[in-house]
């Protein structure tokens, strides 16, 4: 994934979805353990010979997760090949580019060796959006903001986290509430945006984060871009030196990792009966 055109290929994702591309079908490397393990054996290599590298997808036997995962830029291979849902590897492609190298490469092995076989991945999408929607509701409450305009933040980032929090319940993605959730928060962040103009970097933070209220319950495909923006509200809450700020979001990444690769290894539902 290259990070300036993240928006564009979450995008189309998000429109395939809304065509009915049903991801719940899919059982993580098909049911056969021969695929995990064939895969697992093929990234365990290229972290031993050194070709992971960030920024680029596969080109003269190195890259980044994905490539050298599939050996191409295809998301969409993951599901043919792996049965793993396109949104996921798009997600460990965006936590993986905000990784350092040594973290990145560690977290591309690691990833595809925390699945189980034969599993519904579905679930990890919802539990994985509550978790950073519930960091994006402590950061905003934690920053200096006109409190009108922090409460109305707050309230619509409590909007998709009950979304993500009903679906994990149920088992089932309300559509009629995610767009309704979705527009209470994109109208959160179009009000934090316009505070940012003439303030710091807390309205800022407080905006990217909305936005990633709002990317979350956008569609079923938008998790990482989710993610990229409340990375950037970490960065933004750092309120100092750029360094810092590069820090800030370093560190989101690194909890993002963590936790995905918390909620892939307890990832234990088989799918539905269709």
């Amino acid at each position: 994934m290259r990070m300036d055109g993240l928006g564009k290929t979450i995008s189309i994702a998000g429109s395939a979805l809304k065509k009915g591309h049903h991801m719940t079908e899919l059982l993580s490397f098909l049911g056969d353990k021969k695929i995990k393990d064939t895969y697992v054996k093929r990234l365990k290599a290229h972290a031993k010979a050194d070709e992971f590298i960030n920024g680029t997808y596969w080109e003269n036997g190195k890259g980044c997760a994905v490539g050298c995962t599939i050996h191409s830029n295809n998301h969409n291979a993951y599901e043919t090949e792996l049965g793993i849902p396109e949104w996921l590897a798009r997600l460990e492609d965006c936590i993986f580019e905000g990784l350092d190298n040594g973290n990145a490469k560690k977290f591309a092995v690691n990833f595809l060796a925390s699945i189980p076989v034969g599993v519904n991945l579905e679930p990890v999408r919802w539990k994985f959006c509550a978790f950073i929607l519930k960091e994006n509701i402590e950061r905003v409450l934690a920053i200096t903001l006109d409190e009108k305009l922090k409460q109305k933040i707050v309230e619509s980032i409590h909007g998709c986290l009950k979304l993500h929090e009903n679906s994990i319940r149920t088992g089932k993605w309300d559509e009629s509430a995610a767009a309704s959730a979705a527009w209470s928060a994109e109208s959160a962040a179009n009000a934090a945006w316009s505070a940012a103009w003439s303030a710091a970097s807390a309205a800022r933070s407080a905006a990217w984060s909305a936005e990633s209220a709002a990317s979350a319950a956008a569609s079923a495909a938008w998790s990482a871009e989710s993610a990229e923006s409340a990375a950037a509200s970490a960065a933004w809450s750092a309120e100092s030196a750029e360094s810092a700020a590069r820090s800030a979001a370093s560190a989101a990444y690194e909890r993002y990792a963590d936790k995905l690769l918390e909620l892939l290894k307890d990832s234990n539902t088989p799918a539905p009966s269709l």
